[in-house]
């Protein structure tokens, strides 16, 4: 199926005190709502991820998500979540998605298992919910005393992404407006109401939906407290051959030479891969990747470097920060660094500020100083939560 994904991020979160909505919010040093799309955005079942925004809050958006690609360009949310969502949707008719996931931008930390189990459940169901079973007594209470208690059987917390096939929410949503229903609390509400049956997976209790200055305060505290940093380190070597031009960190230098090896032999991308594989404990890259494999000759090592960012999100890790030393004599690397730097973060979807670039040279001693080819050392810390 062709997956799109409605991050839906017009409200003002007005509950979460003073200062900006809570989406634009800082969370450990970056904005709630950039945690969120790179979920989606990085994704490997994701195709499209399409941003709901307030009219109000385009340049706040724009900052936000710098550097991040695969997006969409937002579109402007209603008066309620309803009549935004339907705007979203209606933008992403264009683009023909089989299904959507519907997602609240304030529930930055959405796992890749999350949304693997709603794309699953959608291959056999129209509609499906990530929810909760819950679990405390449940009473009502009348002028501050608690009363009769409420059976809790049957009951579950929703969550997002609530997942439905497309055409069917889309028709669900028009329908709403046409009959003047706009009380709906969630999209499954919506679909329920024009039939939709809506299959129920397991959520997850850090999926929780940050709404108050307390939610993001225990926010902050599962990111700092619950984490773990683990660093790997990387090296690739590669000899010069015929060529006029060499790839180092995705981006074409001009060179009289060019590199040797069964891929574009783009050391700095391999240096980088080969340290966050490390750092998962994944083997090397000639264990995904092994040059026997003819389908490689020649590959973009981008591809390489995607991959291993993957495995890493999957493992719960997310790359905080990539140093890279390229080591030779030529070409000469600072003119092409801030473009390698560049490179490099939109192919692990962080900020460039995340990413170190630098090179040297060994002083006219070694295979490097002999200029028989270049080498590149990487490191590259992960936090895994």
């Amino acid at each position: 199926m062709k997956i799109a994904a409605l991050i839906v991020a017009a409200g003002r979160g007005s509950r979460a005190g003073p200062g900006a909505p809570k989406q634009y919010r800082d969370l450990a040093g970056e904005p709630v709502l950039r945690r969120t799309l790179r979920a989606f955005s990085t994704h490997p079942s994701i195709d499209a991820v399409l941003t709901v925004i307030h009219a109000d809050d385009h340049a706040a958006f724009d900052d936000a998500v710098a550097g991040l690609a695969g997006l969409l360009p937002p579109v402007t949310g209603g008066d309620t979540r309803q009549a935004s969502v339907l705007f979203g949707l209606e933008a992403l008719e264009d683009h023909a998605p089989d299904a959507v996931l519907i997602h609240d931008a304030a529930r930055p930390f959405v796992s890749a298992r999350l949304i693997d189990d709603t794309i699953r459940a959608l291959e056999t169901h129209r509609g499906v919910m990530p929810g909760l079973p819950v679990a405390d007594t449940l009473r009502h209470a009348h002028n501050g005393l608690a009363g009769d208690a409420v059976s809790r059987e049957g009951l579950w917390r929703a969550q997002t992404p609530q997942g439905f096939h497309f055409p069917s929410i889309l028709a669900a949503h028009r329908e709403a407006r046409r009959d003047g229903n706009t009380s709906y609390t969630d999209d499954v509400a919506v679909g329920a109401a024009a039939g939709i049956k809506v299959s129920v997976v397991p959520g997850d209790d850090d999926n929780f939906k940050i709404t108050s200055a307390e939610d993001l305060m225990r926010a902050t505290r599962l990111l700092a407290g619950a984490s773990e940093y683990r660093t790997g380190q990387g090296f690739d070597v590669h000899r010069f051959g015929p060529g006029d031009h060499v790839m180092l960190c995705g981006v074409k230098v001009p060179h009289s030479h060019g590199l040797l090896g069964h891929s574009d032999a783009d050391a700095g991308l391999h240096a980088i891969t080969d340290a966050i594989l490390g750092a998962i404990a994944q083997g090397d890259i000639g264990k995904h990747f092994p040059p026997s494999d003819p389908q490689w000759k020649g590959a973009s090592s981008d591809v390489f470097l995607a991959h291993a960012a993957r495995l890493a999100r999957e493992a719960g890790a997310e790359v905080t920060h990539v140093d890279l030393t390229l080591i030779c004599e030529k070409p000469k690397i600072g003119p092409h660094a801030e473009a390698m730097r560049e490179r490099i973060s939109d192919i692990l979807q962080i900020g460039p500020e995340r990413v170190s670039v630098k090179a040297t040279t060994t002083e006219g001693l070694g295979f490097t100083g002999r200029g028989e080819g270049i080498a590149a050392q990487a490191a590259a810390t992960l936090r895994f939560r």
